[in-house]
């Protein structure tokens, strides 16, 4: 991954980049309208050593699932009792055998009734029900970000303290997915994001708000600030 001035983002820090947008912090999906249906949790795909260990490990004949990396608290998710390591391999009987599969279920399962979640534990395989809650806004703006092919941090997240500089900053770009909508518009990490369409955001909760308001099928503007300059970017619909 390439930082903005050309050079080589650090082994260190190009991990938890990737990572942060390969695991797109929800199970999302447009319910109606702009209501998005949300388990709270943050996944990943299995790598194939992971898959060999589970075939072996539970005595099925392929590996397959999604890994639960973090369970949110408060989440539809916790009060279910899914935890940190589970691995789902079924929604509602369905096999999972990849993130955007679930993601997909869960766009058109209801919140209005229990869905059942399929886990894999090193105790064994159990059925938890579980009922999807309407995403909040905040995060329905990560969301959408991250269908554009990005993750935004705040100041609070590039080491800036309290008092060390103005009272708001700009957000940052953490990461952009290769090959995304993002990086075909030219979006690099380290980008300060100045404004969202004509909306100007000058903290991340207000790029996160600005975000929200977003529809997915049309072209996403951006403002944003590289190395003194304004650059004006336009991402396609994902």
């Amino acid at each position: 991954m390439s930082c903005p001035t050309g050079g080589v983002v650090p082994a260190e820090m190009r991990r938890p980049l990737l990572l942060a947008l390969a695991l797109i912090v929800l199970l999302a999906a447009v319910v109606e309208a702009r209501q998005w249906a949300w388990l709270g949790v943050r996944i990943r795909d299995l790598s194939e050593q992971e898959m060999e260990e589970i075939a072996a490990r539970h005595g099925i004949r392929e590996g397959f699932g999604v890994l639960i990396v973090e369970v949110l608290e408060g989440t539809p998710a916790a009060k279910a009792g899914l935890q940190n390591g589970d691995i789902v391999v079924a929604f509602n009987d369905r096999p999972i055998t990849e993130t955007r599969l679930l993601q997909r279920l869960i766009a058109v399962a209801s919140t209005d009734a229990d869905m059942r979640l399929t886990v894999l534990r090193r105790e064994g395989r159990r059925q938890l029900p579980v009922r999807l809650a309407v995403m909040p806004r905040d995060i329905v703006g990560d969301r959408v970000a991250a269908e554009f092919g990005f993750v935004l941090r705040g100041a609070e997240l590039r080491g800036e303290t309290a008092g060390a500089g103005p009272p708001s900053a700009p957000p940052a770009v953490a990461a952009v997915l290769r090959g995304g909508p993002a990086e075909r518009a030219g979006l690099q990490v380290g980008d300060l994001l100045l404004q969202v369409g004509d909306r100007a955001v000058l903290t991340r909760d207000i790029a996160r708000e600005a975000l929200a308001d977003v529809v997915l099928d049309q072209p996403l503007r951006l403002t944003v600030r590289r190395e003194g300059e304004r650059l004006r970017l336009v991402v396609p619909a994902p």
